[in-house]
């Protein structure tokens, strides 16, 4: 099946042919979490949203269409390596946000807002999390941690994934969140591509991975 955009797997070798593709990606951000859901604490002086997460470290994960536009995102970070559990939510995980060098923390799961879909998941977050788990395949990465919003934990076990939570369900400014541990396996991406009719299609790129 011909998919709208694949993912590339962006780290700090290869940053520099992404270069545009990554500020575009910045400021994508911005306006989805400053602008849309008026995530002031994260505001800077210009529209790019960046924060202490974004170093050397991170792996980026961009959605490029054929056209050249970003249309959607994800961001791994190494848990050995400061990381949003571990120095702004410890408390969801009980005060002992779980470290590993195959443990990654996903945050900024992103799809632009023409690619939605009113009332569902739309076929672009699919491509996203399968592309998600594939790069995870791909790169040796054996368990998630995440931050989110608290819906997703039963979002996620409808598609196969085996999720932990670690801790209770925080009401916070920006809604009630919760952590979670999730284990990546070939079983959870088949049932996702089997959930968003995507086949045995790749949701990867060779480019960058």
């Amino acid at each position: 099946m011909r998919t709208p955009f694949k993912l590339h797997i962006v780290d700090w070798s290869n940053r520099r042919t992404y270069q545009d593709h990554l500020e575009r990606y910045f400021r994508i951000r911005y306006e989805i979490y400053v602008i849309g859901r008026n995530w002031q604490d994260i505001d800077r002086p210009v529209p790019l949203e960046i924060d202490a997460f974004d170093t050397r470290d991170a792996i980026y994960l961009l959605g490029i269409a054929g056209s050249g536009n970003i249309v959607a995102g994800s961001r791994l970070v190494p848990t050995t390596k400061p990381h949003l559990l571990s120095d702004v939510f410890p408390m969801l995980a009980r005060g002992a946000p779980p470290r590993d060098a195959h443990l990654y923390e996903w945050t900024r799961f992103f799809i632009v807002p023409s690619l939605r879909m009113t009332g569902g998941s739309s076929q672009a977050a699919g491509i996203v999390l399968c592309g998600l788990l594939e790069a995870c395949l791909r790169l040796g990465i054996g368990k998630l941690s995440v931050v989110c919003e608290d819906f997703w934990p039963a979002r996620l076990e409808q598609l196969g994934w085996s999720v932990t939570r670690l801790g209770e369900v925080l009401d916070h400014p920006h809604g009630r969140i919760v952590a979670l541990l999730i284990d990546v396996d070939g079983g959870a991406l088949q049932s996702t591509r089997a959930a968003y009719g995507l086949g045995n299609t790749s949701a990867l790129t060779g480019a960058g991975a």
